[in-house]
């Protein structure tokens, strides 16, 4: 195998996945153009519906972003200042980021060590008579376990926030024999549509979706400035709107996305077949309970030596990623809420995981390449 590519290799190739689509979303784009309705417009509508009809939900509403998402869904459950919200300690800082903003406390628990999700054996340890809500999320593309998950929340009569943002198209198989989209089973759902997401628009999105009518009129209230309907202000909200051009694109993608999530599945299992025997590696973990949509390909490399592997594939212009390197209270913001005492799978989590190069353009010379080179590294060390 050769040294180098005639080619640059990126995390997310959005530039061939947009030329591939390009005709319709360019058509898109310029019927919005020609619209002119620019925020709250029709292709924002038929964006919602048609997303709440993919994820088969009752309501699907347009934000600003991910975050936002999170933060509007917060808001809409009417907690009090010191209330406590669960959440997983490996996770990127969104998820804990909107709950310290609303006065509220994130109670940081360990995730599992080997599908990277939040560990339903940590939660009953953290309960108490501040708890109010927990957010899952469904890290990397996999779900987390929500059926217990939600048997948990029904116990002790919480609020269940998934944070779907890696994971929109993923499917989750109930206890009860049905099968959920992730981010659908809980009181709300939240998802970005950052760029590089498994459904992404070209700047920022999200949307936040649930089956609760009342939870759905308070989230688009909060969404338009807490209005009730224009100037009547019933309670205090945010401007945070999902405009038409982003939703247009969205529309073409949404009708691709069960695509996508197939060819990252066939990227993630050429890696799973030709890294699964190399020794010092641990190839992503699939649960039965769900199916796995990829939106990072993310080993566990052992022994101290994932960042000198970083380092060997960056030499052959390799790019890849730490999803995440330092844990949520180890950082400054979070410093007062929790010391991270024993969350251990955390700390071994983020010294040992790395992310390959995953998309839904992949082209195999390029697959080839990488892999080649991660065999190397190990077969020299």
């Amino acid at each position: 195998m050769k040294d180098t590519l005639d080619r640059d290799i990126s995390m997310v190739d959005l530039k061939s996945q947009y030329k591939r689509l390009k005709p319709e979303i360019d058509r898109a784009i310029a019927n919005v153009i020609n619209q002119s309705s620019f925020i709250k417009g029709k292709a924002l509508k038929d964006f919602e519906q048609e997303l709440a009809q993919y994820l088969n939900v009752k309501h699907a509403i347009g934000v600003g972003n991910g975050t936002d998402a999170l933060q509007i869904a917060l808001m809409s459950l009417d907690l009090s200042p010191g209330d406590e919200v669960i959440v997983p300690a490996f996770t990127y800082v969104a998820t804990a980021e909107v709950i310290g903003l609303l006065g509220l406390k994130p109670v940081m628990v360990d995730v599992d060590l080997n599908n990277f999700n939040i560990s339903i054996h940590n939660l009953e340890k953290v309960i108490t008579h501040k708890t109010r809500a927990i957010v899952p999320v469904h890290l990397y593309g996999q779900s987390a376990p929500m059926d217990d998950i939600i048997d948990f929340a029904k116990k002790y009569d919480l609020y269940v926030i998934e944070d779907n943002a890696q994971s929109i198209g993923g499917s989750y198989f109930s206890k009860t024999n049905q099968t959920f989209k992730t981010g659908t089973m809980g009181h709300i759902g939240c998802t970005s549509f950052f760029p590089s997401k498994n459904l992404g628009c070209f700047g920022d999105g999200g949307a936040v979706f649930t089956n609760n009518d009342s939870l759905a009129d308070k989230i688009r209230m909060i969404a338009n400035h807490g209005q009730s309907k224009k100037y009547i202000h019933d309670r205090i909200g945010v401007n945070s709107r999902l405009d038409s051009i982003q939703a247009a694109i969205l529309r073409v993608k949404l009708k691709e996305l069960d695509d996508f999530s197939s060819r990252r599945q066939k990227v993630a299992l050429v890696y799973d077949e030709e890294l699964s025997n190399t020794d010092g590696i641990m190839i992503p973990n699939k649960e039965k309970y769900t199916n796995h949509v990829y939106h990072q390909y993310t080993m566990k490399i052992i022994e101290s030596k994932r960042d000198k592997l970083k380092s060997y594939l960056s030499d052959f212009n390799i790019p890849s990623m730490v999803y995440y390197p330092i844990p949520l209270y180890k950082q400054k913001a979070f410093s007062s809420f929790y010391d991270g005492s024993g969350l251990t799978n955390t700390e071994v989590l983020c010294n040992q995981v790395l992310s390959l190069p995953i998309h839904t353009e992949m082209e195999s010379e390029t697959q080839n390449f990488i892999i080649s080179k991660v065999k190397d590294f190990f077969r020299n060390e």
